[in-house]
């Protein structure tokens, strides 16, 4: 699988991520929420199955979001299960520790950011930087800098929030 395939399966699994949250946030339609939850369950895991530093990122965003408490619906449960059982099904790479912990304690930092730093402090850098949750992109980017992850995964990444903020503006404009 090309870093194509692998940035498609990054977009496809942000939309659905997004808009799963959407739907079950704002328009209370567990069963559609659920359907885009699985379906980004499917694309992360097979991101996952085939590409380590995919691995890294979405095992990474599923702990950080666990700790963080933003597991919090029964199509988060539903996505979390499906994500499980496929990467148990067809294995995940085998992953370095550290670098698990780094991209777990982004994905966290982002989440926390995201909830908390608009409630204490007014400055517009900082709030824009966790309201579109830099933290994991900085990071991302920092070990692909230093050699721990390639450049294309970043691009990968960024694939991914674009994709989330774009399901955003649809879920918007439809609902």
């Amino acid at each position: 699988m090309s870093y194509i395939i692998l940035a498609i399966l990054f977009l496809i699994s942000g939309f659905f991520m997004k808009y799963s949250d959407d739907l079950f946030d704002v328009n209370d339609d567990l069963m559609f929420a659920s359907i885009f939850g699985v379906l980004c369950a499917v694309t992360s895991a097979a991101a996952t199955i085939y590409s380590i530093e995919a691995a890294y990122i979405f095992i990474a965003i599923l702990i950080g979001n666990l700790i963080a408490l933003k597991v919090d619906g029964i199509h988060h449960i539903i996505t979390l299960i499906i994500f499980v059982l496929i990467c148990l099904l067809f294995g995940i790479p085998e992953l370095n520790f550290v670098v698990l912990l780094i991209c777990i304690l982004a994905a966290l930092g982002d989440e926390v950011g995201h909830e908390l730093i608009s409630k204490i402090t007014d400055n517009r850098f900082l709030n824009l930087f966790f309201e579109y949750r830099f933290v994991m992109k900085v990071v991302i980017l920092i070990l692909a800098i230093c050699g721990v992850f390639s450049f294309w995964i970043f691009l990968c990444f960024i694939s991914f929030e674009i994709a989330y903020e774009i399901a955003g503006i649809v879920f918007e404009k439809f609902n």
